[in-house]
């Protein structure tokens, strides 16, 4: 009819609504969650709130800016999907959506390469397969070189609503990269644990370093499945099962991610690291090495 308002269902001009589409037309084909989603953004607001008091208690400034930093993200891609209930079928909210609650977990990994230098630098630098710095050096460029490959991707698939597939293969590159960098960084973790205890009996180890240890391992892992997952999501396109099953999304993706800010709040380097400085303080305890030499580790609090 002359003068209708022609239907377009995603895309930087879309026209639908819930009221003119059906739910089906949207990219996503589910109105998300809107329990869900607000349960991330609060649950989100209480992890940012809290790594910012460690951070102030405990004075280690990049680890707590970078989960804040992470946490706001998640705040603002979650308040996107609270947006998207009210109207699937908007471009702008899938955006933030996608550019947020994609690129939260790479603060996260940052800060765990970061305190990965330090514990290499406090327990044993001659355990360790690189140089200390290279952890943060090599790993937080990789994954910001992922992030970029995801960002374009995603910014070139989301315009043309998904119909580019170089725009969906920029994306699932920069992903499986992602994946990659965090198996190499895993290896590494691993190596360097199994070496570290290997001349060191577990029950000789503070409490609170095998703590903090666990805990730093648990959240990469974590995060590790939340990539592997987004692969396999992004693997079938716009168009596949994974990405329109939004109890997959909630479950892998939100739950996942608030289980690791969760032990990376439980594992705080600066519980165990004064300062964030390469010197421990107070209790100490005593660990044997080859020889009949003992050496130690020197932990924060009691």
């Amino acid at each position: 009819m002359a003068g209708q308002i022609p239907i377009i269902p995603f895309g930087p001009h879309a026209t639908c609504t819930l009221e003119l589409c059906p739910i089906e037309y949207s990219i996503f084909r589910y109105r998300p969650s809107l329990a869900a989603n607000i349960t991330f953004v609060v649950l989100n607001v209480i992890f940012a709130l809290t790594h910012l008091v460690l951070g102030l208690r405990l004075k280690n400034w990049w680890f707590s800016g970078a989960m804040v930093a992470g946490c706001v993200s998640n705040i603002i891609g979650y308040a996107a999907r609270v947006f998207l209930w009210q109207n699937p079928f908007s471009f702008i909210g899938f955006l933030l959506q996608i550019i947020f609650v994609g690129s939260a977990p790479v603060y996260y990994t940052a800060a765990i390469y970061v305190t990965m230098t330090r514990t290499v630098e406090n327990l044993d630098v001659s355990l360790s397969r690189i140089k200390p710095k290279l952890y943060y050096v090599i790993f937080i460029v990789c994954d910001t070189g992922a992030l970029v490959l995801q960002a374009i991707g995603g910014a070139v698939s989301t315009v043309s609503s998904g119909a580019n597939a170089a725009g969906v293969n920029l994306a699932l590159s920069g992903l499986i990269f992602q994946v990659a960098t965090m198996l190499a960084f895993v290896g590494l973790l691993i190596d360097y644990l199994i070496r570290y205890f290997r001349d060191r009996p577990v029950a000789s180890v503070a409490t609170r370093l095998k703590l903090f240890l666990a805990s730093l391992s648990l959240a990469i892992l974590l995060i590790l499945a939340r990539c592997a997952y987004r692969v396999a999501e992004l693997s079938e396109g716009y168009n596949g099962v994974l990405f329109h099953d939004e109890l997959l999304f909630i479950g892998l993706e939100g739950v996942l991610i608030a289980l690791a800010v969760v032990a990376l709040g439980i594992g705080h380097p600066g519980l165990v690291f004064k300062d964030g400085q390469a010197n421990l303080t107070k209790a100490y305890s005593p660990v044997s090495v080859p020889g009949g030499a003992e050496s130690g580790v020197e932990l924060v609090g009691k």
